[in-house]
Parts: structure tokens; C-alpha cells; sequence
């Protein structure tokens, strides 16, 4: 019975590394999976906390502001010292908010950082101290403690800081993942093709019908019986796929940032805005005083078209360049682009923050 036992050890061994060497040679290709999915359940908790700064130098709250006070009575009722809120006159505290993520898996003693934000009527927070403030959960539990002196970055706000290890677990997130044999995938974008892509990948990897692509978006996964929960989800993490991404543009329109894939381009079409009246097209255009946008574009003034170079069509980045060599300001060119998506020259998704 023994020797079997070891034998179907060494078996468990062979077969892990030789999952690992498999993996190591595909990661040369495509995008590992744990880039565009997530495992259900293990994931970030969000904390927050009320609590006071002290140390302040006359930046504090001002006496007005009745919940500080209220609190700064409180905090020396629970080291003996009875106050009215109404006697306290000091402009050295301040009511702040903290927040902090707790990572899946903390320990007790982990530490973490938080921020610090001010909620009353202070001038600033900075160089005060955070004492010891209680961090909730969702569920109303307290998982951390907070405490220490603020701390922010040169021209950063004076009224919100940070506290580098300014927490400590208390409280821990149970996780059984050890021996769970289920678990559920959820890619970061619905998308159908790539969850059967998921699915192929995984059963061809392990050789046997570990997952299965339920939606668009999700991905049940049933462990082997030769490895451990574990172990199961770090090879699925490491597993490339030819993952299919959407083109998208990111626009942010009160900056006039435009962020665009370079090979993202635009079918033939004419637009009219305002004074601006251009042409998109793949053919050449013959104008000896036509301006070279770029390597594959160039803009004729005189006839209001931008052409492509190598029979190829333009793309948004030469479009956007051509449009600010017209004199459209970057509204205009926001608007432009969207248009051409309600026309159905751009079939790149847009995004507009």
C-alpha cells in the first residue's frame, strides 16, 4: 500500500512539472489567462474608518464644527477625561475618513496602506497624526487598526494623505480553497469567443474536461483528481490563449486626451463640421503640396481629403493629426471621431470618461 502511495506521488510530480515545461514553452505566445480573468471569490475587500488627526498647526477643524468636537469628547471620555464638546476650542484636530483594500489572503499583522481624507472644515492635514482608528468591513466587522503620521507628495492635496503600513490585520477573510474541486473563472470583458477559447485551452493543457464556458463571461472549472485546488488554479493562471481584444478609443473630454490603438482605422467618408470639410480615403491623392502627416497619410489642403500612401486606409492616429493641421481644436476632433462612429466608418468601441 505504501509503495503504491509513492508511486502515485512521483505519477503527481511527473505530471505537474510536465505541465510547468509545457506552459513555459506557450508563454511565448498569446496573453496568460490570470491577465484576462479572475478567479470568483478571491479578490480585494474594501475598509473604511472614521477617525481624528491631532498634531495639527492651527489647520484643524474649527470649533464650529459640532461632529469633531463630539468626537474629540468621546476619545477623552475613553481615557477618563469627562469634556462638554461645547468647552473643546482647538483648531489642531481634525475628522478625517480612512480607507484601505484587504488583499485575499491576509494574515493577522499584515500590514497595509490607507488614505486619509478630511471630512470637516480643516485647511490641511498635513504633517498631523491618525490615531487609532477601527477599519470596517461591508459586513460591519473590524479586519484592521490604523494609526500614524500623514504623509503626501510635493503639490499633492493638502486635505487628503497617505500612511505607508499605517494598518494592521486583526481579523482574517476565510478562504477553503484547498480543498474545494470547483471553482468559476469571470473574464474582465463578456466576450463569447474568448470563453470557448478558455475552454479549448484549458481541457487541451490538462488533457481531460476541466472547464466549461457557461456564458460570455463565465467559466466553470473542475480540478483533476491528481493535483490540489492550488496547485489547479496556478497552472490555470499561467495558460496562454490567442485572446481577441475589441478596439476601443478612450476619450476624456475635459482634458482633450484621445488614447487609440495605432492600427485602428477608418472606413472612406466625408465629414462636415463647422467650417472643417474633410475626406477620408484609401486612394492616392495628387497634390504636389499635399503635407505628409505620416509614414502612410498625408492631407491635402487644397482638396480637403486625407489620403493614405500605401493603398492602405488611414488610420484615427492620422486622421486626428490631419483634423489639428486644419485648426480643429480637441472638442472638435472629439466630436468628429463620434460621428464617424454613428456613421459607421469607425467600428472601434468609444469611450468617452
Amino acid at each position: 500500500m505504501k509503495a503504491k502511495e509513492s508511486i502515485m506521488k512521483v505519477l503527481n510530480r511527473y505530471i505537474f512539472g510536465a505541465i510547468w515545461i509545457w506552459l513555459s514553452i506557450t508563454c511565448l505566445y498569446g496573453q496568460k489567462l490570470s491577465e484576462v480573468a479572475q478567479i470568483v471569490g478571491i479578490r480585494e475587500n474594501s475598509l473604511v474608518g472614521y477617525g481624528l488627526v491631532i498634531g495639527l498647526n492651527g489647520t484643524g477643524d474649527k470649533s464650529g464644527s459640532k461632529f469633531t468636537m463630539q468626537s474629540v469628547a468621546n476619545m477623552l471620555e475613553s481615557v477618563n477625561v469627562k469634556l462638554s464638546a461645547n468647552d473643546i476650542k482647538s483648531k489642531n484636530i481634525a475628522a478625517v475618513m480612512v480607507t484601505a483594500s484587504l488583499p485575499p489572503f491576509a494574515r493577522q499583522g499584515d500590514k497595509l496602506d490607507i488614505l486619509v481624507s478630511s471630512i470637516g472644515d480643516a485647511k490641511s492635514i498635513r504633517g498631523g497624526t491618525l490615531i487609532m482608528t477601527p477599519l470596517t468591513g461591508v459586513d460591519g466587522n473590524i479586519y484592521a487598526l490604523a494609526q500614524g503620521s500623514i504623509t503626501s507628495g510635493e503639490g499633492a492635496s493638502t486635505l487628503s494623505g497617505s500612511i505607508i503600513d499605517g494598518a494592521i490585520v486583526e481579523r482574517e477573510v476565510s478562504y477553503n480553497l484547498y480543498n474545494q474541486k470547483n471553482a468559476t473563472l469571470s473574464l474582465k470583458t463578456s466576450d463569447l469567443q474568448n470563453a470557448i477559447k478558455i475552454q479549448q485551452a484549458l481541457n487541451s493543457v490538462f488533457a481531460d474536461a476541466v472547464a466549461v464556458a457557461v456564458d460570455a463571461r463565465t467559466i466553470r472549472l473542475s480540478k483533476p483528481d491528481n493535483l490540489s485546488m492550488v496547485e489547479f488554479l496556478a497552472l490555470v493562471e499561467e495558460v496562454e490563449i490567442d485572446y481577441s481584444h475589441k478596439e476601443k478609443i478612450v476619450i476624456d473630454e475635459k482634458s482633450g486626451t484621445i488614447i487609440a490603438g495605432v492600427g485602428i482605422t477608418i472606413e472612406p467618408v466625408v465629414i462636415t463640421h463647422g467650417d472643417i470639410t474633410i475626406k477620408v480615403s484609401n486612394e492616392m491623392v495628387e497634390d504636389a503640396n499635399a503635407l505628409v502627416i505620416d509614414d502612410s497619410a498625408v492631407l491635402s489642403q487644397s482638396q480637403g481629403t486625407i489620403s493614405s500612401t500605401n493603398g492602405t486606409k488611414p488610420t484615427v492616429s492620422s486622421v486626428v493629426k490631419a483634423l489639428q493641421k486644419l485648426g480643429a481644436s480637441p472638442r472638435n476632433v472629439i466630436l468628429i471621431l463620434e460621428s464617424m462612429k454613428r456613421s459607421g466608418a469607425l467600428r472601434a468601441e468609444i469611450e468617452v470618461m
